[in-house]
């Protein structure tokens, strides 16, 4: 639940995440899993906070993870979509850069 945003809920949804992650990766026979935008709806988590979290936390699964072949973020509407593009590029973007600076 969003209570401003000093309370740990960066760590709690990441964590959420990795709890999926860790039970999907004892499984050989998963190929794809399904995500809604967790806690934006009721439990009130800004949408643009909780995308950038979930993408990174799905990006960096599928980075060491070999038998998953895709990883879906459900958007309820066009705008939900549209924030979690603009995360995913300034993601790929972020990570894109570093990568660069470790040259």
């Amino acid at each position: 639940m969003w209570r401003g945003g000093g309370h740990g809920e960066d760590d709690l949804l990441a964590s959420c995440y990795r709890s999926v992650f860790a039970i999907v990766a004892a499984h050989d026979d998963i190929r794809s899993i399904a995500f809604p935008s967790i806690s934006t709806g009721v439990y009130g988590l800004p949408i643009e906070r909780a995308s950038c979290i979930a993408l990174r936390e799905m990006l960096d699964f599928l980075a060491g993870n070999d038998s998953v072949e895709e990883v879906i973020a459900c958007c309820y509407s066009a705008h939900d979509l549209r924030v979690y593009q603009a995360a995913l590029a300034e993601i790929s973007a972020s990570r894109h850069a570093g990568q660069h600076e470790s040259l």
